[in-house]
């Protein structure tokens, strides 16, 4: 693991480097970017980076500097290019006071780059009892704020499934706790709109660029009780079929999904910044 924090790239990544007063760590203040590394290269960093600034603005944040978030990036790849890693980009309040008002102090920016494995074949997916709330705050912003995620999948897990899966408040499809959905219901693919309070996915923003025929609606969620193909798509995972549902069991990946992957794996080929 390679950590740069603040422009200064760490000879012992396990060593503290940020003050315990820090904003995203005492109250979630901060927003963050996963991204993929392959072959030594990050993908789609330029769309991740303006992510990382729509997250910022929402959060009330000041501009993070891309340039400074590039510099990093660079550090903590050129010591150790990774055939398959992950980069991850946090930016936070900085440090201030005990509670939620921030600080004067300058924000706090880290980077840390890992290998990782690649995602397995297929997942299993469990629908949690607790809603997304598509009308809150940080409704579609990439938050440090992640606890509602952990415990969503700790639940999950307790159902052997490695995917949460929220419902919104209007009980409608919304999202994983760290991807996107998307389903296959007689013969047509829909994922939820961006209105559902789901995140912006990457990997779904390309996807709907690269399968036009992907159809994006609103509906309840009961409708993945009938759906013929469910798949996830996430930095880390891609395009993955889910096997199991609740209690159901899907072919995974369908034929439609398998499609979808093949258009995925041909078209990231193509460039690794589209």
């Amino acid at each position: 693991m390679q950590v740069w924090v603040n422009g200064q790239l760490l000879d012992d990544p396990t060593a503290p480097a940020v003050v315990v007063s820090d904003h995203g760590l005492t109250v979630g203040d901060g927003v963050f970017e996963a991204v993929k590394v392959v072959g030594g290269v990050p993908f789609a960093l330029t769309r991740h980076l303006e992510r990382l600034l729509r997250s910022a603005e929402a959060l009330g944040l000041p501009a993070p500097d891309l340039d400074d978030v590039r510099r990093g990036v660079a550090a903590v790849l050129d010591p150790e290019p990774l055939a398959l890693g992950r980069l991850r980009i946090t930016f936070t309040g900085g440090p201030a006071p005990l509670g939620s008002g921030r600080g004067a102090a300058a924000p706090t920016l880290v980077v840390v780059a890992a290998a990782m494995d690649p995602a397995p074949a297929t997942t299993a997916l469990h629908l949690v009892p607790w809603p997304r709330n598509e009308r809150g705050a940080l409704a579609g912003v990439k938050s440090t704020s992640y606890a509602e995620n952990v415990v969503a999948l700790a639940e999950a897990q307790r159902h052997d499934a490695t995917e949460a899966l929220f419902a919104n408040l209007a009980g409608h499809v919304c999202e994983g706790t760290g991807s996107n959905i998307g389903y296959v219901v007689d013969g047509q693919v829909r994922t939820p709109t961006l209105g559902s309070g789901c995140l912006a996915g990457v990997t779904r923003g390309l996807l709907l660029e690269w399968a036009p025929d992907v159809v994006e609606v609103d509906e309840p969620v009961e409708v993945l009780d009938r759906a013929e193909e469910i798949f996830l798509m996430s930095t880390t995972r891609d395009v993955q079929g889910v096997r199991r549902y609740g209690e159901r069991d899907l072919e995974a990946p369908g034929p439609v999904t398998r499609a979808l992957q093949r258009t995925w794996t041909a078209r990231e080929a193509e460039q690794a910044d589209p």
